[in-house]
């Protein structure tokens, strides 16, 4: 790795992490790859976002190690699905909301002009980042029913994993400190194991702070595994030669 490509050191991983290592295992039978948001309103310069979040997605790559993601989970013919993020104007007639809600309903982000409808769809802030379209409408992946908050629970997401028997799930995508988090903490809450691909997502950068450090933090703390795209993919790839009980014993702690 060279010079130019290495994280910030605020985002080193601790010398000394209390936590003890998990014992997660990946098993490819029973495991999915979820990516959250890969819409075009995070993921291109063009995105509404782009402003608070396009450093911290530059730094880490996401882009291309989400196509490395894609890629590997194809190969090895696990679960793949899509939890996308979309309002209609319906949802604009919310009576409340936290201060980021707000800041989405005012800026369009995520906008579509109605639920049974894909007029002005195409190539909006709520499509899909054109990169990623052909792992995406290939017809087997998974496109979940929109969450409307930051996480997954008001969308059919858990369900159509558990009809498919999955009980691991590789997490990533966009934000970190945001939807990431929050399906993670649900995912946990409901009983499955998560590995969280740390340089397959990204975090606003706002006067409020470093939402991508922030998220790094709490990941070290509630997932089963914290991985690189390089070892998540490696880990996709190697496991056949392993036998389906997996292989690599997870040792990362907080």
């Amino acid at each position: 790795m060279s010079e130019q490509d290495t994280p910030p050191t605020r985002y080193a991983d601790p010398a000394n992490p209390a936590c003890p290592p998990t014992g997660f295992k990946l098993d490819k039978a029973k495991a999915a790859l979820v990516v959250v948001d890969p819409q075009n309103d995070f993921l291109s310069s063009d995105g509404v976002t782009w402003p608070f979040v396009g450093v911290s997605i530059t730094e880490n790559k996401t882009i291309p190690h989400l196509h490395e993601l894609f890629t590997a989970a194809k190969a090895a013919s696990i679960a793949v699905a899509i939890s996308p993020h979309y309002y209609y104007p319906t949802d604009h007639a919310w009576e409340f909301g936290g201060p980021l809600e707000k800041l989405m309903h005012q800026i369009g982000m995520f906008g579509r002009t109605g639920s049974l409808t894909l007029e002005g769809f195409e190539g909006s802030g709520a499509d899909f980042y054109a990169d990623l379209k052909p792992f995406i409408l290939d017809g087997k992946t998974i496109i979940a029913s929109p969450h409307k908050v930051f996480g997954p629970e008001s969308s059919d997401l858990i369900l159509q994993l558990r009809k498919r028997g999955v009980s691991q799930i590789i997490l990533a995508g966009m934000a970190a400190n945001l939807c990431i988090e929050s399906h993670l903490r649900e995912f946990v809450e409901q009983g499955f194991e998560v590995a969280v691909v740390k340089d397959a997502t990204a975090a606003p950068l706002a006067p409020e702070g470093d939402g991508y450090l922030a998220a790094l933090i709490n990941f070290r703390f509630i997932a089963h595994a914290l991985w690189t795209t390089e070892k998540t993919v490696a880990e996709l790839g190697n496991q056949q030669d392993f036998g389906s009980g997996g292989f690599h014993e997870e040792r990362r702690s907080c």
